[in-house]
């Protein structure tokens, strides 16, 4: 007999992944430049040159064995000093490398830090911030823990400190923050992260034991003109920061990324065994050899990500303009403006009759409001703002 948990949602898959698929056999029927699927967040502009050289040159100057060979578990010693030192200078950090260690991208790396920092089966709960990626809350039941929401402060999405604090007791052992967000495209503030690490902290020692943030930062590349990311480690000592390079680097189907925490985290000592400990119980060692040393030469560069805010000015003006309500968003390649009638599945649906892919927000654990990836070319972003005109009129 198979798994009863698993074989009860075989065949299942998200409503972005779904969405996505009928995209792809409308294109079939109309003509792909007739459907505007605005669904997954697939990076539209190529990798950097370097990246395509740099592995060229790689495969050519060395031998194939080892090129293509078994890495160390943790990773490469020399890419996770290279990481370091990037980060130490853009941040005025002191890593080395024992701070960083090596995922199958950003998705393994949020994994192993969930189990790394509570115990399966335990009463232990992580804090999720609505609307929120929704594998979040797939990886944090799977790893045996139980997935609090709190739900943004809406006119902004930064964080409601009320129902934050609400929410911490002494099983709270980590909350996992997202930015620049995935969906809403806004950046926490220095303000938000500043109150958030007071809270934490008073928390953490009223309950006797640390409680951690575990940073999900793939986007932190790209964020537009008149806004920084603050890096939460320099503010909050007990952070855990999670890193793909599939967004930066446009290399998303690579899956390589990294966890990185300082030698001020508690148990700083145990931690990079612990997340080594995780990884092999889940498989997640060896991360792709051959990329390993693209980004340990590459780190430092990104792809041509000027045409996410191109596409997000075109997008956010004319749906204010149409007359959207909706958050301007400080970076990634996605906005969330508020649905034209309550039921989110409902506007989506109706979105189809001109052919536009959106996805509803309860997908994110929140009604009301759409996402839409704008990371497609130029012109797909103008053609389609005159149908979303069209879908406002319906409704007015």
């Amino acid at each position: 007999m198979l798994s009863k948990k698993y074989s009860k949602v075989a065949g299942q898959s998200s409503v972005i992944r779904q969405i996505f698929e009928f995209g792809k056999k409308r294109a079939l029927e109309v003509g792909a430049e007739n459907v505007f699927d605005f669904s997954i967040g697939n990076p539209s502009v190529p990798a950097p040159k370097s990246v395509n050289e740099t592995a060229i040159r790689i495969m050519n100057e060395n031998d194939p064995c080892f090129v293509h060979g078994y890495p160390s578990a943790v990773g490469y010693d020399d890419t996770r000093e290279a990481i370091a030192n990037s980060l130490n200078k853009r941040y005025a950090m002191n890593y080395h490398k024992n701070n960083i260690f090596m995922t199958n991208g950003a998705a393994a790396a949020i994994t192993l830090c969930f189990r790394a920092v509570s115990d399966y089966g335990s009463n232990d709960e992580i804090i999720v911030i609505a609307p929120y990626f929704p594998e979040y809350k797939c990886f944090i039941e799977g790893s045996g823990v139980k997935c609090v929401e709190v739900e943004a402060d809406t006119k902004d999405f930064q964080i409601d400190f009320d129902k934050l604090s609400a929410a911490i007791n002494e099983n709270t052992r980590a909350i996992i923050l997202n930015s620049p967000n995935n969906p809403t495209g806004v950046v926490y503030s220095e303000e938000t992260i500043k109150t958030l690490s007071s809270i934490l902290e008073e928390a953490s020692n009223k309950y006797g034991r640390a409680i951690y943030i575990i940073a999900d930062e793939p986007y932190r590349e790209i964020v537009f003109s008149g806004y920084t990311v603050p890096y939460i480690p320099k503010y909050y000592k007990n952070t855990l920061v999670c890193y793909s390079y599939s967004k930066s680097l446009s290399i998303p189907g690579e899956r390589i990324g990294y966890i990185a925490f300082s030698d001020e985290i508690e148990d700083a000592d145990l931690m990079f065994g612990t997340i080594g400990a995780v990884a092999r119980e889940m498989s997640y060692v060896g991360v792709p050899s051959l990329f390993q040393m693209v980004v340990r030469d590459c780190v430092d560069d990104t792809a041509d990500i000027s045409v996410y805010e191109t596409n997000k000015n075109l997008i956010y003006n004319a749906l204010k303009d149409i007359g959207y309500s909706v958050v301007e968003p400080n970076g990634t390649f996605y906005i969330f403006p508020k649905c034209l009638e309550d039921d989110a599945n409902a506007f989506c649906e109706k979105a189809r009759n001109y052919d536009l892919l959106i996805v509803p927000s309860d997908s994110f654990s929140i009604k009301g409001y759409f996402r839409l990836s704008y990371c497609v070319p130029t012109a797909r972003v103008e053609k389609a703002i005159p149908l979303f005109e069209k879908l406002y009129k319906d409704y007015n």
